[in-house]
């Protein structure tokens, strides 16, 4: 059973893996305030990307194709909400120091994040599209990729959270910090970027 889904486990980490809005703020939230701060943000990172494969699985994406309204809208909500998020991050300090980031981002946070995310429904559809063979119908596909994505988000965010704990370590002075931040700050806003890409 395993070697039938490996493929799609894959296709999950690598997807979950690679630099984007998620990974980056677990990155910033793991270097301002440690991981176990960060689980709320990660734990909503993961479940909203989960449902979103699970709702494009069970063909909610097709809804979303057929109104470019309505995925007009969520790029708009996603790019406003990330572009707020990358200025906090740009312009803290150190930890504990800047008011603006006193406390990290929250479940929900982490889980709107994912839902106003049109890669990360499009990556649900083309998941489905792919591995539609692996389950019987479209709730069995919907729990599958549910499970695999939201797992494979958890391990992928915690891995860079991790990252940003091990670099906070490495900062010394509130110039260090203010230009990681800064740097971390322009990543995020630069994720933005492939979200008004066509596709």
């Amino acid at each position: 059973m395993f070697e039938a889904i490996l493929p799609l486990v894959l296709f999950a980490l690598v997807s979950t893996s690679t630099p984007g809005m998620a990974t980056t703020l677990s990155t910033a939230s793991g270097a301002q305030f440690g991981f176990r701060r960060s689980v709320p943000l990660m734990a909503g990172s993961a479940t909203g990307l989960a449902t979103v494969a699970a709702a494009g699985a069970a063909g909610l994406a097709g809804l979303l194709a057929a109104a470019p309204s309505l995925q007009l809208a969520m790029k708009i909500a996603g790019s406003l909400y990330l572009i707020w998020l990358a200025l906090k991050i740009g312009r803290s300090g150190p930890p504990n120091l800047d008011v603006a980031m006193a406390k990290p981002n929250s479940f929900f946070g982490g889980a709107g994040l994912q839902w106003m995310n049109p890669k990360g429904w499009a990556m649900g559809l083309g998941a489905a599209a792919s591995f539609a063979a692996l389950a019987d119908g479209p709730l069995q596909l919907a729990l599958l990729l549910g499970a695999v994505f939201g797992l494979a988000a958890a391990l992928s965010l915690s891995a860079w959270c991790v990252a940003g704990t091990l670099l906070a370590r490495l900062l010394r002075t509130e110039r260090q910090w203010r230009v990681l931040n800064a740097v971390l700050g322009l990543l995020l806003a630069a994720s933005i970027i492939p979200m008004w890409q066509p596709a």
